[in-house]
């Protein structure tokens, strides 16, 4: 490897977990933005006209598409760095879960035309998909951290 690469290498680990925690902050605000969509489309009146202010739907569709494009990139970036500093793949919890989720998130956007044609199974999918992908991102966030911490004891 070139001199440059080993000078990098140990630095590397930190990228992932740090790219991660800034997409799971955005994958919470897409969260929140699904749910004012859903507000807006089922609310009438005086509620529904300053909802549609929000563009709340387009935002939550706009977030989403790169939310998807991000993931799979997070993920690809965290299998090479581990990979570049260990010459294989750890298989366990943290890995499984992590592709898991890359495949929730694909599923979850593949839905779109679906909803966006009204059907309601697509729509309750998307959402348990979603709410599925949140609660194991922040697992996966707990995980992640402690691999970092045994990381730094090794640094």
């Amino acid at each position: 490897m070139s001199d440059t690469l080993e000078a990098i290498k140990p630095w590397l680990n930190f990228i992932h977990p740090l790219f991660m925690w800034v997409l799971f902050g955005l994958t919470v605000y897409a969260l929140y933005l699904g749910w004012q969509s859903r507000r807006t489309r089922t609310a009438s009146g005086e509620e529904k006209k300053a909802l549609v202010k929000g563009k709340f739907s387009l935002k939550h569709h706009q977030l989403g598409a790169v939310l998807l494009s991000l993931m799979v990139l997070g993920t690809l970036g965290g299998m090479a760095v581990t990979y570049l500093n260990n010459g294989k793949l750890f298989f366990g919890p943290h890995l499984l879960v992590g592709l898991g989720m890359t495949g929730l998130i694909a599923t979850a956007a593949a839905l779109v035309p679906f909803m966006q044609r009204g059907n309601d199974a697509a729509r309750y999918a998307h959402i348990t998909l979603n709410v599925a992908l949140v609660g194991l991102f922040g697992w996966q966030a707990v995980t992640g951290m402690q691999i970092v911490q045994r990381i730094l004891e090794n640094f």
